[in-house]
Order: C-alpha cells, then sequence, then structure tokens
C-alpha cells in the first residue's frame, strides 16, 4: 500500500493532503475494524449504518481473548501484529473496537503506520462530557480501568465531572458464550452496578465493545435514571468525518464484509449469527508471533 500521508503525534493526525490521483484510490480501500471477539461486532453494525458505501474487513483475536486480563506489554504486541497484518490487507483506516487496546496500545502503535486508526476512548468521553452530566460511571476490563483512559480523558474535557469506574472481568466471557439472557449473567452485572448505583451516577459508559449485548440488563437494572452510552455511535462518527476530511470515503458500492479470527472460524461464525442474523464465511488468520510471554506476563 502507497505510503499516505499520516503521522500520528500525541493523539492528533497531522496530515497533508493526498493528490486527486491517489485519494480516488484509497476511496475504494477497505476499512478494518478489529475486537478481541464479537465487541466490535456493535461497532461493525453501526458502520453499516452510518458508512453504508464502504467495505469492512473485521478481525477478532479469539484465540488470544480476553484482552482485559492481559498486561499492557501483551496487549501492545497482539495490536501491533493485527494492525500490520491489516496494513498487509490495504486497508485505508482501522477502527479498533476495543477499549482495552485502544486504552494499552494505540498511543504507542499508531505512529508505526500509514493509516488513520481510531480509538474508542476520545469519542466516548466526549458524549459523555457533551451531555453535560456530572456523575458519571464507567464499566469496563479491569485493564481499562487501571489505566484510567476514561478517568483522564473525562477530567481533561471537563474537570467538574466526578467518575467512578468498576471493573467487570467476567462479563467478556459470558457473552463469547452467548450468554446474554442468562439469569446468572444478570446477577453478575447487578452485582459490578452496585458500587455504580450507590454513588448516585447519571450517566454510565459502556468500556468495552462486547458491553452493549447487555444493554437490556443494564437498562433494566438501572431504570430511566441512568444514561446507558455505548461510544460506537460516536466512533463511527469520527470515523466518518475524518474520512470525508481526508477526501478518502467511498463513491461506489461495497463489497461483502470479510471476516477473519486467530481461533476457531466456526465458532466465530456462529456467535456473529446471533448478533448481525446471519451466517458469515470466516477465515483463520496465524499471525506472527514474536517475542511472546504471554503466560508469564498476565496480570491477576
Amino acid at each position: 500500500m502507497t505510503n499516505i500521508f499520516y503521522q500520528f503525534n500525541k493523539g492528533k493526525y497531522i496530515t497533508s493532503y493526498p493528490g486527486q490521483t491517489q485519494s480516488r484510490q484509497l476511496q475504494r480501500y477497505p476499512i478494518g475494524i478489529f475486537d478481541s471477539g464479537v465487541g466490535g461486532i456493535g461497532v461493525l453494525k453501526e458502520s453499516y449504518r452510518q458508512l453504508s458505501r464502504e467495505t469492512f474487513i473485521y478481525f477478532a483475536d479469539t484465540a488470544r481473548l480476553p484482552y482485559g486480563t492481559k498486561s499492557q506489554a501483551e496487549i501492545v504486541l497482539f495490536v501491533r501484529q493485527v494492525l500490520t497484518w491489516m496494513q498487509h490487507q490495504g486497508v485505508k483506516m482501522v477502527i479498533v473496537a476495543c477499549n482495552t487496546a485502544t486504552a494499552a496500545a494505540i498511543d504507542r502503535v499508531a505512529v508505526e503506520y500509514n493509516f488513520p486508526i481510531i480509538g474508542m476512548i476520545e469519542p466516548g468521553a466526549n458524549t459523555v462530557v457533551n451531555r453535560g452530566n456530572k456523575k458519571i460511571g464507567v464499566i469496563a476490563t479491569r485493564q481499562t480501568v487501571n489505566s484510567n483512559a476514561y478517568l483522564n480523558t473525562i477530567l481533561k474535557l471537563d474537570p467538574s465531572v466526578l467518575v467512578f469506574q468498576v471493573g467487570a472481568p467476567a462479563l467478556v466471557p459470558l457473552i463469547e458464550q452467548g450468554r446474554i439472557n442468562d439469569v446468572y449473567t444478570f446477577e453478575v452485572v447487578r452485582q459490578y452496578l452496585k458500587p455504580l448505583i450507590a454513588q448516585q451516577i447519571d450517566t454510565l459508559i459502556l468500556g468495552c465493545t462486547h458491553y452493549p449485548h447487555l444493554l437490556h440488563l443494564f437498562r433494566q437494572i438501572l431504570g430511566n435514571s441512568v444514561q446507558v452510552v455505548d461510544p460506537a455511535i460516536a466512533v463511527v462518527s469520527t470515523a466518518a468525518r475524518e474520512l470525508q476530511r481526508l477526501g478518502i470515503s467511498s463513491d461506489r458500492p461495497p463489497h461483502c464484509t470479510n471476516f477473519y479470527v486467530s481461533g476457531n472460524p466456526e465458532e466465530f461464525a456462529k456467535k456473529v449469527q446471533l448478533f448481525l442474523g446471519f451466517t458469515p464465511i470466516v477465515e483463520q488468520v496465524c499471525l506472527e508471533v514474536e517475542r511472546v510471554t504471554v503466560k508469564s506476563e498476565s496480570v491477576a
């Protein structure tokens, strides 16, 4: 893929605009979306709605999920491997549809790639701050909570906001098992929300892309007094603006989405059917492994 004029510096894109011929070429390239599993499917669905003329590649790193229990060093390695693979597929943009990967790795690795990379944290934080609410709850993976990515971003935007965080490591495995209407899952969610309810939050950020699959449970437990925010809408809106600004939005009908996983493709296809209503063809990808010390570096 042609080197495309992107440089990432301290969370902001510094761009020199492409020429007309180069823009036309880039318009036809796909957008990559990646997550550790089915969490990013919600971002993909929103992308179908807002970016209806774009073609997508979806990659799920199912062999190594959940990311939320891994160390930062592991996640940085995983993200670098996925982004390098996507670069070889000729993407024009990547949406990292994983809060944990965004918090742990994007600032470290984005400078290495020649395409824009859109993460989850900043668009989600902007959404809740713009609503003007002052007592924000964040439910996310342990790694995302420990990074304080949402806390720091929200307070930078509005220092008067109170932010309360809860790590919920049990939710991703339950969602990946398809237990979204399970009585046990309801009770797990209820227990995680107790400390946030005690703080009388007025807004809850779903700080993991898996969690919107349990949106009905969050709303049932919290009631109408708490706004529940899925950052996916804001993330895809950010991607749409960036495509438009760079002049690389697609000008033709899309191709079918290609789905890839690092784990079992048949299992993933069944999960996608549950959330998208169709069973896709899924290919397995073996990412190059270098200096992987996964077992020794994982955190409690």
